[in-house]
């Protein structure tokens, strides 16, 4: 039994890693700061693709670490499951620390809310060892994002767009996404928004995921 085979064993009640394509993705917390109405964790799935991702602890960095595999084989590390992964931001970059080290890349999916949750710009601390961000803005108005994504924190759709703004000063690749499909979101918009912050604009669709 390979090391990897054997770890998955021994923390067989939480997927840590998960494989799409050709990257692999890191779970390293179910808490958010945002309860999506989209999102198949609020609506009785927390899977993707074959992948149970719900979580029973918030993993450390010397439990992911392990697990992280020949980093040549793999073109990018994504920091992705169903919470954020800037809420477990120790482990985030100590892991994204390890990657580098090793010579990979390292990606993080975002709802753009770290800022407002640590009180403090955290974009300073991943810029040396994350490549690119990938933030979800989903709206075009406060309305809207209130609407679909029931923030936990008073001021998140400003500061959602106020870390895409800062974003591009820091990371190299920031991508920036919109749902079409939610009722009352103007996809134009959400990409004008996006555009005007220098960042790289994705259009997604509701259902899609992974």
């Amino acid at each position: 039994m390979t090391l990897i085979n054997k770890y998955k064993l021994i923390m067989s009640q939480s997927t840590l890693v998960y494989d799409i394509r050709n990257s692999r993705y890191l779970n390293i917390t179910g808490r958010c700061t945002l309860r999506c109405q989209f999102c198949p964790k609020h609506n009785g799935s927390k899977q993707i693709h074959e992948y149970q991702l719900a979580l029973d602890h918030q993993p450390k960095a010397n439990e992911i670490i392990p697990l992280l595999g020949d980093v040549s084989q793999f073109e990018e590390y994504v920091f992705c499951g169903y919470g954020e992964p800037t809420l477990n931001l120790t482990t985030l970059i100590e892991v994204a620390t390890e990657v580098k080290r090793q010579g990979g890349k390292v990606r993080v999916n975002t709802d753009g809310l770290g800022n407002l949750f640590h009180r403090r710009n955290i974009l300073p601390e991943l810029a040396p060892v994350v490549d690119s961000l990938s933030i979800s803005l989903n709206a075009d108005t406060e309305e809207a994002y209130l609407r679909h994504c029931k923030p936990k924190l008073k001021g998140a759709y400003q500061a959602v767009n106020e870390f895409i703004k800062l974003a591009p000063d820091y990371i190299d690749k920031v991508q920036v996404s919109a749902i079409d499909g939610l009722e009352g979101v103007n996809i134009e918009r959400c990409e004008a928004i996006v555009i005007n912050a220098k960042a790289e604009f994705k259009h997604r669709h509701l259902g899609v995921i992974g």
